[in-house]
């Protein structure tokens, strides 16, 4: 059965999941790249974003096992419209086409979250961005329908993980705490309580440099 999730999140220790003041230089926003610390040095991350060369470099502990786990059975995925670009307002133009090149590392559907429409874009490597301006139920709805009986992943930003799980929309959530103090940035739950909207921590894991922390939301 299809489930709806969030793993391979990266929180820091005050909680906050994004750094402040995303541009195009600073896609994570400042120090955002400290929160990926852990996902950086694995195997998994560098096959999949095309490490150049014959063997492919990185680690193969815990966190690389996640990582790798992170994209099992995914059928479709959800954006926020930072999470696809620093473009804000109105669509300039068909320009800007993601952070990822030309083949972005999804290879199936993926719905962005805006208020700005925008036609498809077909991508390489199987993934078309969906511009959906009607909500995060309708961008939901499309994109189970797109995943065929696979999962669909919540992505991201830390705003449109709030927003699905106060509506108690997502079944499993997979945090990777980060031994750093970000101070300022995007928090992840702020607003919420997540005992009251039926979550419960399941497993903790220890790894190289993170804390996998997986919550599940009861009776799902």
């Amino acid at each position: 059965m299809s489930r709806v999730r969030v793993l391979a999140f990266s929180v820091s220790l005050d909680g906050f999941s994004a750094g402040p003041d995303q541009a195009l230089d600073q896609p994570l926003g400042v120090r955002g790249p400290e929160l990926m610390g852990w996902v950086f040095p694995t195997r998994s991350f560098n096959a999949m974003h095309g490490a150049p060369g014959g063997e492919i470099p990185g680690e193969t502990g815990v966190d690389d096992g996640f990582v790798a786990r992170s994209f099992d059975n995914m059928g479709a995925w959800i954006l926020g419209r930072h999470m696809f670009g620093p473009v804000r307002g109105p669509w300039p133009d068909a320009s800007w086409r993601g952070w990822w090149g030309e083949e972005p590392p999804y290879h199936v559907p993926v719905f962005v979250l805006t208020h700005h429409a925008r036609p498809p874009l077909v991508m390489q490597g199987g993934t078309t961005f969906h511009f959906v301006t009607d909500g995060i139920e309708s961008a939901l709805a499309q994109a189970r329908a797109a995943a065929n009986g696979r999962d669909v992943r919540i992505g991201g930003g830390p705003a449109t993980v709030r927003q699905y799980l106060q509506a108690g929309l997502i079944d499993d959530l997979h945090l990777a705490l980060r031994p750093v103090l970000m101070g300022q940035g995007e928090p992840l739950f702020a607003g919420l309580d997540l005992h009251a909207l039926g979550y419960e921590a399941v497993q903790v894991v220890p790894g190289e440099r993170a804390t996998h922390v997986l919550l599940r939301k009861r009776g799902s």
